[in-house]
């Protein structure tokens, strides 16, 4: 099966058009001088559109066609108090009418105040919906008694992962990468490297299946941004990947899935911006007027940063960096901009 075949198949899949798209691919000349090394390419995942977009947004493309396709008439989700995929997950739901819970965890110990009003949790509330707060050791039991809960009322609950992260979810990120294809062919950008925040395995698993659907050269790396062990993301990923392949076994695979992580930039935990984080989101305002957060994407562009300057990309004329958003949570993290 050709990859224009597995392109027919996929255009296919039930999806939502909620966001913005194709997303731009433009050049950061400023900071590609700066540093020296290859060219810098951002993917502005970040201008996917809804509610200050994000990477979630493609993902909820394809999960809430599955929602609506099963009937849904109310939304669960989950995510730390700060996430990113609550909120977009909460501006779908207000797009299409539908009930929104999210359950989130007390799981990043920040010590502020503006954590817990501030940045996403502001807009989850501007956005209508439904937050359940909990201790990361209470929140298998809240999920139990909420969904019993809504049951209870008759409501058809439709529950999506943390980060939308479920082989549904993860085409957003097979759309995308397919996007950015034909992008780089019709500009002559290398796509030789590739290189994000992940986390939760969906946008990583979309990238590694579309990589081996699509027949695409090139490799994909992943910044591993909340797994204190990276086998745990690594076989996370694989798992998904794998899950995807089983799910659609029509589609003819070109290569076996290559799952590759850098633990490097993980810093004290997830939720905790690193010193390299901070100096990274300083770099890009004030040299592109581009924002990133400190949770996910300032980490990942700390880590391009810091792998430039080690001249470990040298050999390379293009490096693709995707901006998986999250800029809504910066004001949050006020205190880590303290000077």
């Amino acid at each position: 099966m050709s990859s224009n075949r597995n392109m027919t198949w996929f255009d296919q899949q039930p999806r939502i058009e909620l966001g913005q798209g194709p997303t731009p691919l433009e050049p950061l000349d400023r900071l590609s001088k700066e540093l020296g090394g290859p060219r810098i390419w951002l993917k502005r995942d970040d201008c996917t559109g809804l509610a200050t977009g994000g990477n979630k947004t493609r993902k909820l493309e394809y999960l809430m066609a599955d929602a609506l396709a099963q009937q849904a008439d109310c939304i669960v989700t989950y995510g730390a108090v700060q996430s990113n995929h609550a909120r977009q997950t909460a501006a779908a739901c207000a797009k299409l009418g539908l009930p929104c819970h999210l359950l989130l965890s007390e799981r990043v110990d920040w010590p502020h105040d503006s954590y817990a009003r501030q940045g996403n949790m502001l807009l989850d509330r501007l956005l209508g919906a439904e937050i359940h707060v909990s201790s990361l050791e209470d929140i298998a039991d809240r999920r139990k008694a909420l969904l019993a809960k809504l049951t209870d009322q008759g409501q058809r609950v439709y529950e999506i992962p943390a980060g939308g992260s479920s082989a549904v979810g993860a085409l957003g990120y097979t759309r995308c990468l397919a996007e950015l294809m034909v992008q780089c062919e019709t500009q002559s950008i290398g796509t030789d490297l590739i290189v994000h925040a992940s986390a939760s395995a969906g946008t990583q698993a979309g990238l590694v299946f579309g990589k081996s659907l699509l027949d695409m050269p090139g490799r994909i790396l992943g910044i591993n941004v909340f797994h204190p062990d990276p086998q745990t993301l690594k076989d996370r990923v694989l798992i998904l990947a794998q899950t995807m392949s089983d799910r659609w076994p029509d589609t003819a695979l070109a290569e076996t899935f290559q799952v590759d992580v850098n633990h490097a930039y993980f810093g004290d935990g997830y939720g905790l911006p690193t010193t390299g984080c901070i100096k990274a989101i300083r770099m890009a305002a004030q040299l592109e007027g581009l924002l990133f957060d400190p949770v996910y994407s300032g980490k990942a562009l700390a880590a391009l940063i810091d792998q430039i300057n080690l001249g470990n990309f040298n050999h390379l004329n293009d490096v693709i960096l995707i901006h998986t958003g999250g800029s809504a949570s910066l004001g949050a993290y006020i205190d880590a901009f303290d000077e």
